[in-house]
């Protein structure tokens, strides 16, 4: 299964190291800018870069002050992707993405369906590139009786499950 490459958002925290250089070594959260500091070069553009990327950036930026500077990018905390769980659910949740995760588990952490839910009639509501939004229906019960299959769909960061009442 081909996974898209994880673009580094606003409140990640990153690990930047520079191989012998110690001193180099952060531990950075992203800005609200989308900016992260390095020692020696300042401020420098993360959010909507893959890790990758960010580290050849820094690798060219480095140089020149360290010849051939061996950069590593670390995402330690995925802050940025997640998703809400609102409405008749114990308690409305964010539910940070760090891993696939569908609509059921989200519902899960959130501490489950709440008295009144109406399980029947679970939206989520996707922003799509272009500003447009995305709806997709859940019903609970169809979905146990194996008559919804493929509605407990994987989550995407931004996605927000509406549980009505």
């Amino acid at each position: 299964m081909d996974r898209e490459p994880y673009t580094i958002g606003v409140t990640d925290v990153l690990r930047i190291s520079v191989w012998k250089n110690p001193e180099l070594t952060v531990d950075v959260p992203v800005r609200a800018d989308g900016m992260v500091s390095v020692s020696l070069i300042d401020d420098v553009q993360a959010e909507g870069l893959t890790p990758e990327e960010l580290k050849e950036v820094i690798t060219r930026e480095l140089s020149e002050y360290i010849s051939e500077p061996a950069v590593t990018v670390i995402v330690l905390q995925s802050n940025s992707r997640f998703v809400s769980v609102i409405g008749e659910v114990i308690k409305e949740a964010r539910v940070q993405l760090t891993r696939d995760l569908r609509v059921l588990e989200a519902i899960n952490v959130a501490g489950g369906f709440g008295p009144f839910a109406d399980k029947a009639d679970v939206r989520i509501i996707r922003r799509n590139d272009d500003g447009s939004e995305s709806e997709y229906r859940f019903d609970y019960g169809a979905y146990i009786r194996g008559r919804a299959p493929g509605t407990n769909i994987v989550l995407q960061s931004g996605d927000t499950i509406i549980v009505p009442d």
